[in-house]
């Protein structure tokens, strides 16, 4: 595989960053913020061509593809962005212009304006799906409940992965049509819980193709791998910079080498996210078998959110655990990506799995 960035992933993540740079409003992230989610961010976006430039052509996209995504989703990441790029555009809208007929495809329109906000519900990796669907007349009966669903809070549509007589499928539901109670979650993202009762959806909503629901989780998943490397990359910057800054017994204590040792393992660690996100997402990228891929960033991503984490407040001492110092809330975004991905442990035992086939 080839490590080095393409021209349009520099592009693609330089703009978001100048973007964020100026427009991001840090009042999001006060106590009383918006939190989960910062609309006039997410409209200034889509304006600038970020939501629709990787998406494929057919879906009114420029035609690049998951490796970019992960590009914007590293810088969002980076700047803890309250936007639902990754739910939205990396699994819902990705998974429509792949799998969608003409007139689901028209739904992404008001997406890629910054209109609307997709999210899809799928299951983790070796879970079962929450919903199911039982045919009916000429169309089906969703059914279930599924929690903490990325951005459900404000979503105007859902994709919805339900188990039917003939395996796993993904139907378009509108919000309209679930019941949904946004939740708080550790780092203010709004998701929500998303309940289903005997909604009926037409043949129409579901998506042709096999295996869509595992398409949209490998993708997920990946792009996950991306913001987490972002933010705990970040994470470790400001955590270097403060200390070359801050002195102790007439020494900046990043000449202490118990502090220098520490540092040393967290950029190991934010490395390691950087390498196995890149051969997971090349590999998905390219249509190859990337389970094993995925699985090992997956692991990464989780190990490496749990002890850089640890390692930028430990090493900001006191200040470190101040809830309005701006590096809480990526010491907060750090940990919800790990649970989120399940932990470092559950990681190896499916690596595990894999590997012994």
């Amino acid at each position: 595989m080839d490590f080095s960035l393409t021209e349009a992933q520099h592009d693609l993540g330089g703009l978001t960053r100048r973007i964020l740079d100026g427009k991001l409003d840090p009042k999001s992230w006060e106590p009383h913020g918006s939190g989960g989610f910062d609309r006039a961010l997410w409209t200034e976006l889509a304006r600038a061509g970020i939501l629709d430039a990787a998406l494929p052509s057919n879906a009114g996209g420029g035609g690049f593809g998951l490796l970019e995504q992960c590009s914007v989703l590293i810088e969002l990441g980076h700047a803890v962005a309250p936007v639902p790029y990754l739910p939205s555009i990396t699994m819902a809208a990705s998974a429509l212009a792949e799998f969608g007929t003409g007139r689901q495809l028209e739904t992404l329109v008001p997406v890629l304006r910054g209109e609307r906000v997709l999210t899809a519900a799928v299951p983790d990796a070796g879970n079962p799906c929450a919903f199911t669907a039982e045919a009916e007349g000429d169309g089906w009966r969703l059914t279930g409940a599924q929690t903490a669903v990325p951005a459900a809070a404000y979503a105007d549509a859902l994709l919805i992965a339900a188990t039917t007589h003939d395996g796993d499928a993904v139907f378009v539901v509108n919000r309209d049509a679930a019941q949904i109670s946004p939740q708080e979650v550790v780092d203010r993202g709004d998701a929500g819980l998303v309940e289903l009762n005997d909604v009926h959806v037409g043949d129409s909503a579901r998506l042709s193709g096999a295996g869509v629901a595992e398409w949209i989780r490998l993708r997920g998943t990946t792009g996950l791998c991306a913001y987490q490397l972002g933010t705990v990359e970040r994470a470790l910057e400001m955590t270097t910079e403060y200390a070359k800054e801050r002195k102790q017994f007439d020494n900046v204590i990043a000449s202490f080498q118990a502090v220098r040792q520490r540092l040393a393992d967290a950029y190991t660690d934010v490395e390691a996210v950087r390498l196995t996100l890149w051969q997971a997402a090349w590999r998905l990228s390219e249509g190859l078998p990337a389970d094993e891929e995925v699985a090992t960033a997956k692991f990464w991503a989780a190990e490496a959110g749990h002890r850089v984490a640890h390692t930028a407040v430990h090493l900001h001492g006191g200040i470190g655990i101040d809830v309005d110092y701006p590096l809480h809330r990526y010491f907060v975004a750090a940990k919800r990506a790990e649970f989120t991905l399940g932990g470092a442990t559950a990681q190896l035992r499916r690596l595990g799995d894999l590997i012994s086939g």
